[in-house]
């Protein structure tokens, strides 16, 4: 996989490394260019960024989580980073979140905006069965091609508190009117409070700068010069939804 590193300040490497995935068809550079590297910069954050040219063939070939450890986790921590954040965009959030599934424990958080979860039909059934609270996913060895079957289970362990404080931290961010927003829903009602994050319109760049703008605002990320802690995190400039008002809950 080819990578370019953007460092937060250019004399020195940070501790702290953001791996961008780009959505289907869309470049790596796309992130500089949509101003998500400009909104760390800005935010006087202890981060560096990588942005990873991990386009849809990675995807179809099923080989995007063995390249992204090989070529850019392990080297990564290998070079010192001591924190590594997924950060993913539609097919690159799915990225994200199925390296993990793949290679537990390789990163310590994930920021999927707007990502692709597998099939609508595979969330009707689980909403038809009250959510994820109440679906029962099904027994025995599911194929490999049917990883969304493997990655929803997963998901249900963020309901439970001793088996999520081993998973990395999760932040979801979609647009309400995006097309995956059905599935969205379903794995937002599975995430503690602050971590769920929407805007209005669909699937598109001006949802995810906003998106990606308000969570970074509460990203447990250190600061240039001085550690960070969620007493000190600036509030967003936008408006955000999480817990307490929740425009994604799952109908009765």
């Amino acid at each position: 996989m080819i990578t370019h590193l953007q460092s937060a300040k250019d004399d020195e490497r940070s501790d702290t490394l953001l791996v961008f995935l780009p959505g289907a068809y869309l470049k790596p550079d796309e992130f500089e260019r949509e101003g998500f590297i400009s909104a760390v910069r800005e935010r006087h954050l202890a981060a560096d960024s990588l942005l990873v040219d991990a386009d849809v063939s990675y995807y179809y070939d099923q080989t995007l989580s063995e390249r992204l450890h090989a070529d850019v986790i392990e080297p990564q921590r290998a070079k010192g980073y001591k924190s590594i954040w997924l950060v993913g965009i539609s097919i690159g959030g799915f990225g994200a979140l199925i390296h993990e599934l793949a290679r537990p424990g390789s990163v310590d958080g994930i920021v999927a905006l707007a990502p692709y979860l597998g099939r609508r039909v595979l969330g009707a059934e689980i909403l038809k069965a009250g959510g994820l609270r109440t679906w029962q996913a099904p027994a025995g060895p599911l194929p490999d091609e049917e990883v969304d079957r493997k990655l929803w289970p997963w998901f249900q362990q963020y309901l439970e508190p001793q088996k999520s404080q081993r998973l990395p931290e999760l932040y979801l961010g979609f647009g309400l009117s995006d097309r995956f927003a059905s599935n969205h829903k379903l794995l937002a009602d599975a995430l503690p409070e602050g971590r769920v994050f929407t805007t209005e319109g669909g699937h598109d760049w001006p949802q995810w700068r906003q998106l990606w703008r308000n969570v970074l605002d509460v990203l447990p990320l250190p600061s240039l010069g001085r550690s960070r802690s969620p007493a000190t995190r600036t509030p967003a400039a936008a408006p955000r939804m999480t817990s307490s008002a929740k425009p994604w809950a799952i109908a009765a």
